[in-house]
């Protein structure tokens, strides 16, 4: 779970690629640099993600199988919500459960 802000959007085959600056990590299991690449597997624009918004995404980590692909998925069941103080309120509350 993340805060970032989208830079740019590509669509590469049949999937979505949004460059995104990482401002707030919340909670990671794997290292984030400070711009990633989220995938999002269509192109259909689900979930809406414009340039320049900030989201508070909730993301996972996708090795196939062969262990040659390495990258950041938001899938259907994902979480993409615009990112207001209280949705940072309500995210460093659940860490401190979690």
């Amino acid at each position: 779970v993340f805060q970032g802000r989208i830079l740019a959007q590509r669509l590469v085959g049949q999937e979505t690629r949004y460059e995104v600056e990482v401002k707030t990590p919340y909670r990671h299991r794997f290292p984030l640099v400070p711009r990633e690449y989220v995938w999002v597997p269509n192109t259909c624009g689900c979930p809406p993600l414009r340039t320049g918004g900030e989201y508070l995404l909730m993301a996972r980590r996708h090795v196939n199988y062969e262990r040659t692909l390495n990258r950041i998925l938001l899938q259907d069941d994902g979480y993409a919500r615009p990112w207001t103080p209280r949705e940072g309120r309500l995210v460093r509350e659940a860490a401190r459960h979690c």
